[in-house]
C-alpha cells in the first residue's frame, strides 16, 4: 500500500527526532538537560525534514542525511536559545514553555548554546559519505557554516538588534528575514542535493529554491503573528504590519509559486518537497 506524503514525512520527523535523542542521550549533567530542553522540545523540524527531503529527492540515503539534518536542528536551536537571551531578545517564552535561561539560567542556556552548535559539527564530520562525496560532505559543511555564520544567520541576528523601528524599511526586513531565517532554510535544501552528488546546476536550482521558501517560512510566521497581541511587535513592526496583510499574503503566495516553479525546473517535484512549500500558504 502507497504512504501518502504526510505519512512520509512523519516517518522522517520520527527519524530525525529519534538520531537527536541518541546524539544527546548517556549524560546526566545539567548542561545536556539544558541541551535536550532545548532540542527535543516540540517543534516543527522544518529544516532536517527540508534537508532530507531535497536529498532524497536527488537519490540520496537516509543515513548520509540524518547527521546533516540534525546538525541543522541543533543550530537553529542554538540559535533559538542565544535569541532568547535577556541581551536579545529577552523572551521568557517558547514552544509554549519557558525560554532556556528561564528554566536553567542565563549562563547554562548560552553554554548549552554553545555546545549544540559546536556539537553540530562534530555530528557532520560522522556522516558516513562514500569516498566519491568526501569533497561533497566538505562543502556541504562549508555550506553550513556559511549560512550560520556572520554572512547569514548571525548577521540577520546583528541587524535585528542594531535596527532601530523607525529605521525598518521593506528593504531591510527583506535582508532580515534572508539571512536570519532564511539562511539554514537555504542550506537545508541546498546541502541536501550536495549530500546526493547533485550537478552545480540542480545545486544552484535548489539554492534558489531555499531562498525563495526561506522568505515564504517568515512571510508566513509575520502574516501569523501580526493578528496577535505582542508588546514586541508594537515597538517594532514586522513585514506583515509594515506593508499590510493582503501586500503580504500576495507575496507569499508568489515565493511559493516561484519556488514550485524552481522545483519543476530541477525536476524535483517531489511529493514532499512540493508539500512542505505548499504548506507554507496555510494562513490564518
Amino acid at each position: 500500500m502507497t504512504r501518502s506524503v504526510e505519512e512520509r514525512l512523519l516517518e522522517m520527523k520520527r527519524s530525525v527526532e529519534n538520531y537527536l535523542e541518541k546524539v544527546l542521550q548517556g549524560d546526566d549533567s545539567r548542561l545536556y538537560a539544558a541541551m535536550r530542553y532545548a532540542a527535543l522540545s516540540e517543534g516543527k523540524r522544518f529544516r532536517p525534514l527540508l534537508l532530507m527531503a531535497s536529498g532524497q529527492s536527488f537519490g540520496a540515503s537516509p543515513e548520509i542525511l540524518l547527521p546533516f539534518a540534525c546538525a541543522l536542528e541543533f543550530i537553529h536551536n542554538y540559535s533559538l536559545i542565544h535569541d532568547d537571551l535577556p541581551s536579545m531578545d529577552n523572551d521568557d517564552w517558547r514552544r509554549g514553555q519557558p525560554s532556556c535561561h528561564r528554566a536553567f539560567g542565563e549562563d547554562v542556556a548560552l553554554l548549552a548554546g554553545d555546545s549544540l552548535l559546536t556539537l553540530a559539527f562534530e555530528v557532520m564530520s560522522k556522516a558516513p559519505v562514500p569516498e566519491e562525496l568526501i569533497a561533497n560532505k566538505i562543502a556541504a559543511m562549508a555550506e553550513v557554516s556559511r549560512q550560520a555564520g556572520p554572512r547569514g544567520m548571525i548577521a540577520g541576528q546583528f541587524l535585528d538588534i542594531s535596527l532601530q523601528p523607525s529605521e525598518l524599511t521593506e528593504e531591510l526586513i527583506f535582508e532580515l528575514m534572508q539571512k536570519k531565517t532564511g539562511a539554514l532554510i537555504v542550506a537545508a535544501a541546498k546541502v541536501g542535493a550536495l549530500l546526493a552528488g547533485a550537478s552545480e546546476e540542480e545545486v544552484s536550482l535548489m539554492e534558489s529554491f531555499g531562498q525563495r521558501l526561506g522568505l515564504a517560512f517568515q512571510v508566513r510566521d509575520d502574516i501569523l503573528d501580526a493578528g496577535q497581541s505582542n508588546s514586541q511587535l508594537i515597538e517594532r513592526p514586522n513585514y506583515a504590519q509594515l506593508v499590510g496583510l493582503d501586500k503580504a499574503r500576495q507575496l507569499l503566495k508568489s515565493l511559493v509559486q516561484e519556488a514550485i516553479n524552481l522545483l519543476q525546473k530541477a525536476n524535483r517535484l517531489s511529493g514532499e518537497l512540493e508539500y512542505l512549500s505548499l504548506k507554507l500558504l496555510d494562513v490564518a
